[in-house]
This record gives structure tokens, C-alpha cells and sequence, in this order.
């Protein structure tokens, strides 16, 4: 997984992710939008990364990010293409994103608003060692579900934590990251 900056020629591909969501009538499609939320607007607080795959170079989504230098906190929105779903991008793009915050430019939190009926990002944040803080009771009303923010954040020092635990033990990313298991493929060599 690489984060690289977005350039003009991913303009359709993340349209594309944008329709392909709106046609299948995906729940989560309506609050942020890769391109068209997007556009390349660049502010001083802010930035906007493709995701990309190492091992092709294909584009599977964004990210955005949202920083507030002051008070050391970030925020971001991720988005994948329906089709490169529930591969583990999502999860590897946050961890590769936090541990860059973190790391190397020193901010001091992460904050993030996730859709209260969007269990798998709900999921994902708690595998990375999101915490919830908050459900917001202003709850909206759209196409009759309702829909109501859950606000959740990690610290530098629970992430640091969390993966040094993750280091140590198995990793639990999605199937591109599984380990060959020897089979009738696979030969192994025993001493």
C-alpha cells in the first residue's frame, strides 16, 4: 500500500468509485465523495493522498486529511472503490497514514466522525484502536434511515502501543496480506 499525491489523470477513476457506489445504492456514498468533495482544492490545513497498490500501481481510493497544527490533533475521510472492498486497503491506508502523523510530523491525536450505520468503518476503527468518544444525538433523517455521527480518536501513544503489540504478534489484515500456507503448491523444505 503507498499514499502518493493525487494527480489530474486519477480524476475518473475516482468519479468512477463515486458512480459505481451511487449505482449499486451503497448507504455510505452520501456524505463524502473522493473527487467531488475533493476537487483538489488545496488548503494551508489540509491534503489529499491516493491509495495505491505496491504490487500493480492500481488506484483503490483516497484519503483526505485535515490537520490543526496548534493543538496537534488530524482528521481524515477514506474512501475505496466498491470493487477493491473488503481487501484490507482501508485498514492499511489508516495505519500507513497514522503512523506518518504520528512519526514523522509529530501530531499528537487523531479524530475521526464515522456514519453510526456504517459497521464496517465502525469495525475497522476499532481494530486500529479507535476509541469511541461520543454518538452524537443530533440524528438526520434521509431516505428513512437514520443516520447519526459517532465520534472516535486515537493518541500517538495508543497507536505506538498498539503496534508494537502488532509487531510482535500476527497481523490481522486483510486476504492480500495472508501468509502462504504450505499446500500441494507450496513446497517446504524440513531439516
Amino acid at each position: 500500500m503507498r499514499l502518493r499525491e493525487v494527480r489530474p489523470g486519477d480524476q475518473r477513476t475516482l468519479t468512477g468509485f463515486d458512480r459505481g457506489s451511487a449505482r449499486v445504492g451503497d448507504p455510505q456514498v452520501g456524505g463524502y465523495r473522493h473527487w467531488a468533495t475533493h476537487r483538489g482544492h488545496p488548503s494551508p490545513d489540509g491534503f489529499h493522498f491516493a491509495i495505491e497498490t505496491l504490487h500493480n500501481r492500481t488506484l483503490v481510493g483516497s484519503v483526505w486529511v485535515e490537520t490543526d497544527p496548534f493543538s496537534g490533533r488530524f482528521s481524515y475521510g477514506i474512501g475505496i472503490g466498491p470493487q477493491h472492498r473488503r481487501c484490507g486497503y482501508a485498514a492499511d491506508a489508516v495505519a500507513l497514514l497514522l503512523a506518518f502523523m504520528f512519526g514523522r510530523c509529530r501530531y499528537r491525536a487523531c479524530e475521526v466522525s464515522v456514519n453510526g450505520s456504517n459497521f464496517a468503518s465502525l469495525s475497522l476503527h476499532g481494530e486500529l484502536g479507535f476509541r469511541e468518544e461520543a454518538r452524537l444525538r443530533d440524528a438526520e433523517l434521509l431516505r428513512g434511515e437514520i443516520k447519526y455521527p459517532v465520534l472516535m480518536s486515537i493518541t500517538a501513544e495508543q497507536f505506538a502501543a498498539r503496534a508494537a503489540v502488532r509487531d510482535q504478534g500476527r497481523s490481522s489484515r486483510g486476504r492480500h496480506w495472508r501468509v502462504q500456507r504450505p499446500g500441494r503448491h507450496r513446497r517446504v523444505a524440513f531439516s
